[in-house]
């Protein structure tokens, strides 16, 4: 019964923390408007990476170019199909969206291979320019 009124102060000085704690994070729940500033300003790119997306695409638009027809392409035969297509063309119009698609997977895939051999080419010549930058 005669607990220590140095543990009790201990005890409830504890559980404000805790509730203060618990108080800041439900205001930080409910704050929407916070929330959703804090996510797009930790999405949002710098500078330097704009720049060095810049600098890739102008050293290989090919590339940038094949992958963005790669993704339109598998985005158009993603799509749901409509019945008069489905009635009129019917199984040919299966056979060439296949086709269509597996081209499509390929050029995605060279396009990832373009654009990362164009990183890996930013990122050698940003350390060449780094260790001819350091002093030695």
């Amino acid at each position: 019964m005669g607990e220590d009124p140095n543990a009790i102060r201990e005890e409830i000085a504890r559980t404000r923390a805790e509730m203060g704690d618990t108080v800041e994070a439900i205001g930080y729940k409910a704050d929407v408007k916070s929330r959703v500033k804090d996510k797009i300003s930790g999405a949002t790119p710098d500078g330097r990476q704009v720049k060095r997306a810049a600098g890739v695409a102008q050293e290989n638009p090919l590339g940038l170019a094949i992958g963005g027809i790669a993704v339109g392409f598998l985005a158009g035969m993603l799509a749901p199909s409509s019945r008069v297509e489905d009635e009129k063309l019917g199984p040919m119009a299966d056979q060439v969206k296949d086709q269509i698609k597996a081209t499509g997977q390929e050029a995605v895939e060279r396009g990832k291979d373009v654009a990362q051999q164009a990183a890996e080419t930013a990122k050698e010549a940003g350390q060449q320019h780094a260790r001819e930058m350091s002093p030695s």
